[in-house]
């Protein structure tokens, strides 16, 4: 795994390695075991190397080919790569000088052109210079596990793996997207994230997963190369075929799992309890032999810990785990994480990933994790409460109006089962149109509140701009079909797959998630919907699939996500909180209504409502401000946080 940045001039300069170092000093993190930058003419590309396959010198990154007419910058794994040596015809002659994948690359590029993109297995995200006709050549993994941002203007063409290492060139501006897109603050506000190609950063763009950009002559062009495949609708035989699905779900998982095992260095998984990372590490023990597991609890609500599930199913598959106990200080974390993530980042999942990322490094380099199961076979709850708000249309909406304003008089605890703020969730998405009932699940300020927290000086949101992350999925009532791409296009590659990246890499740890192999995709797509949420049964094939793997007990036992405790711990911080978002920095901004903002802590901490998202959501918004662009000088926030953990 690794960090990659570079430039390519577009007006007839030379390009020079010292602007593209201080790129890649800002993500030392990614990529602590080497570095370096090749200039070709206009073109200068960096890496920064975690060795994970062919620690010789060999391997180093970036990777220039025998001849020298093509350059690498490249992060990610090529699971595969080995096999395609010996089975692409125009492979089989090549004098390897490596082991490395990304010597692979190069040369199935060189036989195959952009093609080359259908023949790979795994992560990654790379910019390859073709120095003989002075063609630039950019992808991103299917699934969006590794990151790709660039910036392009008449001069110069930029991309890097992280923002903050773009904002290191000079010619990259450091301006907040905020002060020009009246939708972009509602999207985040509702959100919690930017759904690619957009960022938090005027000029600043991501490449979307499954997608390649080529550069010619200053011109740029963007195609998809993969398309995730619809997942199936309901099939009224599909009872008659769960044990052929359970055979062929169970090889795929295999397969992935274990070619997701390739390495040169020490891995383990994360292992959580859940049934996701759990039979991960199920197989991974079955191929691996000897396996290394860690999971992560904190003090202060056991509804949040789930450690001693975790510590069930290691001692059932006989790992070697490690269990950390944390007493985090959120808000002590709070400016590390923001700066890792590059962009206001309101999944407060991020806490624990980062910090189990960071435990978890002293131990090995490379850790499995269970990301895509929910979205691939059904495990959200949200799925099941979409159908039955649908299947409740009949309801007139003032009813639910009516419960919903007499539950808002009710306190609210800050357990994660806290049974209050799921009614309360489910019966303001039920007052709304069935196509709309999902969004507000998913959500973190529903639009009124939205438009209750913004500046009515600067913002006038007529419409909510967050509903048309979800609209080109027509949710057709609530039907899963729809809510599973939705999921695929969105929160999973925008969000957890961020979360996972970001937290992983800034503690120099590599993770893996074999739930996202394209191959396993396509199969779990074809599954009948019907057998993945089986009435209120979630991820009912892969339980199946699970049976006789995993103790029943794991199997069976509720959804539970990765969270901390957020609510409890703003509370005891509710000084902290004020000062940080009633602060005369914050109020000069002029984005949020101040009174609005009051009124969330103020409740919060009396503990009429649980806030805590929302709050944290307000937090990343102004550290991001603090950290990103106010600062005359942004190299010291470099100096500050990006040294390897």
């Amino acid at each position: 795994m690794c960090g990659i940045a570079g430039i390519i001039y577009l007006d007839g300069r030379n390009a020079a390695a010292d602007e593209v170092e201080p790129m890649l000093t800002a993500i030392t993190h990614r990529g602590p075991d080497q570095g370096a930058v090749i200039v070709n003419g206009a073109a200068a590309l960096g890496n920064r190397r975690l060795a994970i396959l062919d620690l010789s010198p060999a391997g180093a990154l970036p990777m220039t080919s025998h001849d020298g007419r093509y350059v690498l910058a490249y992060n990610g794994e090529i699971y595969n790569h080995r096999s395609l040596r010996a089975q692409v015809p125009s492979l089989r002659d090549v004098k390897w000088r490596s082991g490395s994948d990304a010597e692979t690359i190069i040369e199935l590029y060189r036989a195959e052109g952009a093609a080359m993109l259908d023949y790979l297995r795994g992560m990654f995200a790379f910019a390859l210079w073709d120095n003989q006709t002075r063609t630039l050549f950019a992808a991103r993994d299917r699934m969006g596990e590794k990151p790709f941002y660039f910036y392009h203007d008449h001069q110069m063409f930029a991309f890097a793996s992280e923002i903050k290492a773009l904002l290191m060139h000079p010619r990259v501006p450091r301006r907040s997207r905020f002060e020009r897109d009246i939708d972009m603050l509602p999207t985040y506000l509702s959100m919690g994230y930017f759904p690619a190609p957009e960022t938090a950063f005027t000029f600043i763009r991501a490449l979307q997963p499954g997608e390649m950009l080529l550069l010619r002559d200053g011109e740029e062009s963007i195609r998809r190369y993969w398309e995730p495949p619809y997942p199936a609708e309901a099939h009224p035989e599909a009872d008659s075929s769960v044990a052929s699905w359970v055979e062929r779900l169970r090889a795929a998982l295999e397969e992935s799992v274990t070619q997701a095992l390739i390495s040169d260095v020490p891995l383990g998984a994360f292992l959580s309890g859940g049934l996701d990372s759990s039979l991960i590490a199920a197989l991974m023990k079955r191929h691996a032999g000897t396996v290394k597991t860690f999971s992560i609890g904190f003090e202060g609500d056991d509804s949040f810990d789930e450690t001693p599930y975790a510590a069930q199913v290691a001692q059932h598959l006989g790992t070697d785990h490690t269990p950390f106990t944390v007493k985090a200080d959120a808000l002590n974390l709070l400016p590390k994480l923001v700066w890792h993530h590059d962009q206001p980042f309101a999944d407060s999942s991020a806490i624990p990933t980062f910090l189990v990322s960071q435990l978890t490094r002293e131990h090995v380099t490379v850790a499995l994790t269970g990301d895509g199961g929910d979205e691939l076979f059904a495990g959200y709850e949200r799925f099941y409460a979409a159908g039955l708000a649908a299947r409740l249309e009949f309801v007139p909406a003032a009813v639910w109006r009516a419960a919903d304003r007499v539950l808002t008089r009710l306190p609210e605890g800050t357990s994660y089962y806290n049974l209050l703020k799921r009614g309360r969730r489910f019966v303001r998405a039920a007052s709304l149109p069935p196509d709309q009932a999902y969004l507000d699940f998913v959500r973190i300020f529903d639009f009124g509140a939205v438009k209750s927290l913004l500046n009515a000086e600067r913002y006038h949101p007529t419409h909510d701009p967050a509903w048309r992350l979800f609209a080109p999925h027509s949710l057709h009532g609530g039907r899963l079909s729809d809510l599973l791409m939705g999921n695929m296009r969105t929160y999973l590659p925008d969000d957890l797959l961020i979360k996972t990246d970001r937290s992983a890499m800034a503690a120099s740890l590599e993770g893996r998630a074999p739930f996202l192999d394209h191959v396993l995709v396509e199969l779990a797509a074809q599954i009948p919907e019907n057998l993945k949420l089986r009435g209120r049964i979630t991820k009912f094939i892969l339980k199946e699939a699970a049976r006789g793997i995993l103790p029943d007990s794991i199997i069976t036992r509720p959804k539970h996500g990765f969270g901390v405790p957020l609510g409890a711990w703003l509370r005891r911080d509710a000084t902290l909180v004020r000062d940080t978002l009633l602060s005369p920095e914050a109020r000069a901004r002029g984005l949020l209504h101040m009174p609005a903002v009051r009124r969330l802590i103020d409740e919060h901490a009396e503990g009429r409502r649980d806030h805590a998202g929302r709050l944290w959501t307000l937090l990343t918004l102004e550290w991001w401000h603090r950290l990103f662009i106010d600062p005359p000088d942004f190299g010291a926030h470099q100096r500050r946080f990006s040294a390897p953990v």
